[in-house]
Parts: structure tokens; sequence; C-alpha cells
């Protein structure tokens, strides 16, 4: 018995159409591979798509990609993830269901997960929420039934797990692995970018990574994606399979102690030179000018050195500018933010408080100058900051 692992392939989660290209054609690289070998069953654990409604192009191009599957003799089994999943109940996953392309396997009946019997093989599982919600669930559900079937059993979730949370990922909304149900074989993980295993009460829980890269960091970090597939013959092994498109070419460039314009000229030579034909470029800046504003820095000529590229990405967040308004009073560099709180914070007028003022003013610029995290949903960035916002102000 053999089958394909494969998680978050957001399918529509890039904004840029050449990247959502990519998106797409790394879903179709893994089905075509499960075809060409000859895959017993694939599972998908969670957000195949990027929303819960995506758009109609990306539908078609999957709808056929599922097909070719189909067609194979190749059942797909899934779970909605934190994109799938609609609070409304409309998910793009039960037309696809419907059209007999694939099943989901999150049936609950009598407060009691039910298994979907593929051969000798039972499967079963649980979807995720948006926030992590589903972890609720999890201690609400009598798990004894599933726990308590004999046979080979495959639990698929899409939560992340306290005890394999990446560096990074401290942030992320979890739960500890002791809520997964028991006796399983084979745990199939989603929702976590990143490659992760541990052995868990009788099986192996697994978690694959994203099929694609999602952002900027991911493409860095990791280059590409990939899934696993799972060898059962009395003994489980696992390989797993790298996604690779593109080359990934990264430029990590300090700006400290140079003005904007000797940022521009060096980074013109460098891009110049680079071998960037049909590859992904990625640019990241950091550090403090010395003179000039990271607005002086001229990307459009920069990006022109490396038109050959396929596409081009910067980060220039941590591009900060050492110019202000001079006074006598500032004399260190490192109390700039400091003093610049100290000496205008009465302008505020909030509370007529200059303490109150400058601890708010202080509080709020480390609070927007957080990031979001390792694995961490925009939407869910944006709630946390709006929370702690709200906190620092009072309300």
């Amino acid at each position: 018995m053999k089958f394909a692992h494969i998680a978050d392939c957001h399918i529509g989660g890039w904004s840029d159409p050449k990247m959502k290209k990519l998106s797409l054609k790394a879903f179709d690289k893994a089905m075509k591979y499960c075809v060409e070998h000859s895959m017993d069953f694939v599972l998908i654990a969670g957000d195949l798509f990027n929303t819960a409604l995506p758009q109609i192009d990306l539908i078609k191009e999957t709808v056929g990609i599922m097909k070719r599957v189909k067609d194979a003799g190749i059942k797909i089994y899934v779970i909605p993830g934190s994109h799938d999943f609609s609070p409304s109940g409309k998910t793009m996953l039960d037309v696809l269901e419907k059209a007999g392309l694939c099943e989901n396997v999150v049936k609950i009946e009598d407060n009691k997960l039910l298994f979907t019997q593929v051969g000798d093989i039972k499967i079963t599982g649980m979807l995720g929420k948006k926030g992590g919600l589903e972890k609720e669930d999890y201690k609400e559900l009598d798990f004894s039934n599933i726990e308590n079937e004999s046979g080979f059993k495959i639990f698929m979730f899409h939560t992340a797990i306290d005890e394999l949370k990446p560096q990074g990922m401290e942030m992320m909304e979890s739960m500890k692995e002791a809520e997964l149900p028991k006796n399983f074989d084979y745990y199939a993980g989603g929702h976590v970018h990143s490659i992760l295993e541990k052995d868990y009460s009788t099986g192996k829980l697994v978690f694959p990574g994203a099929l694609f890269p999602n952002n900027f960091k991911e493409m860095e970090e990791f280059k590409q994606g990939g899934f696993y597939v799972v060898n059962y013959d009395g003994n489980l092994t696992k390989e797993y399979v790298p996604v690779k498109l593109k080359d990934v070419v990264t430029i990590d460039y300090s700006v400290d102690n140079k003005t904007s314009s000797e940022v521009n000229d060096e980074l013109i030579e460098k891009c110049s030179i680079l071998d960037s034909n049909d590859k992904i470029v990625l640019l990241r800046l950091k550090g403090t000018l010395k003179q000039g504003k990271p607005s002086d820095l001229d990307f459009k000529e920069i990006f022109s050195k490396m038109d050959d590229a396929y596409f081009i990405m910067k980060n220039s967040n941590k591009v900060l500018s050492i110019q202000f308004e001079q006074n006598d009073e500032i004399k260190d560099v490192k109390n700039v933010e400091p003093e610049l709180i100290e000496m205008h914070a009465y302008n505020t007028k909030l509370f007529n408080d200059s303490k109150i003022e400058k601890r708010l003013i202080t509080d709020l610029i480390q609070l927007l100058d957080k990031e979001r995290t390792e694995g961490e949903k925009s939407a869910d960035f944006e709630i946390r900051i709006s929370t702690e916002a709200l906190k620092s102000l009072g309300l």
C-alpha cells in the first residue's frame, strides 16, 4: 500500500499572477507524480485552496488536475483547513466532493468520528478552523470508538502541535499532542508550513510542510515545497518528494553606514552581474542608512538589471534612516527614539499626562514594529495587533 500525504497547497494564495500560476503548477506536478508512481490514494490535509470560495479560473484548472487523478483510478481524501473552512458551511470542497473528485473524511455522528474505509485502510480526521478554534472540538468529541478499532488507521488533522512548533512560531495557536486520538498508525498533519515528524502513540505524526512556499520568508527559507510518499507493507516507511519549479536566488544586503545613493549604486552593480535568468530573486535589505531615506532607493532601476528573472520580491521593512531634525539635546544615536518621544510626547494631548503619553507612544511603536510570526495568517496577525493596540489604549 502506497499513498501521498500533501498539505497546504494554498492554490490562489499569491496575489501576483505569475506566482499564483506557480502554486497551481506545484499541485499539478504533485498529482502527476502520484499518477506516474501509481499511488493507491492521496491525502490532502487541509488548505487545498487559499479561500473557501476561490476564483473560477482556479477552480477550473484544479478540477482538470483532479479529474486526471480520478481517471487514473486514484482517490483523493481531504479535510478542510483553516482557509478551506467557512463558518457559513459554503466551501468549494463540497462541490469537488459532489463531483466525485475527492472525499471529505471528516464525518461526525452522535459526537463520534466515523471511519472512511479504503480497502483494508481506515481513514478519519478533523478539520481546521481559523484561529485554531477547532481545538475545542477535540475536547468535546468521544474518540473511544476510533481508538479501539483495529487495523491500519490514518488520522488527518489541520492543527499545530505544541511539541512540534518550530522556532519563530511560538505565537501560533496550537494544542498538545495528547489531544489527538490514540492508537493510529499515521497522523497526516497540515497547517504548519515546516517539515516535521515525531513518534506519537502507536504511529508517526507527520507534517509535510506547504506544497509551495506561500510568502517571502518561506521562499527564502525553503526555496521549494513538497510532500511525503508513505509505503506500508507491514512496516511503515516514507520518502519526502520535493516539488521544485524554479531556482531561487537570495540577495541579503546590509545598508548600515551607507548613503541611499551608495546602496543604489552597489545593488545596481550586484544585480547587473547576477545570473537571474528565469529564477525567483529575493532581495532582503536591512540596517540603517547614514544618509537618505528608504524611499530614495530606486528599486525600479535595480530591478531593471534583472529583467530576465521569472519574479523578483523585495523585503525592505528593516531599512531605517538615521535622519531626524537636529537638536543639541540629542547626543547619542542609540537614544534617538526615546529622546524624540521625550521631546514631543506633550503634542499628543490624549491624557494631559506626559508620563502616560510617553508610555503609550512607546508601546504603540513597539507594537507596530512587530512582524507576523512564521505560519501566522494575515487575519490572525491583524487581530493580534488590533487586540494589543486596544489594550495599550485602555479600550
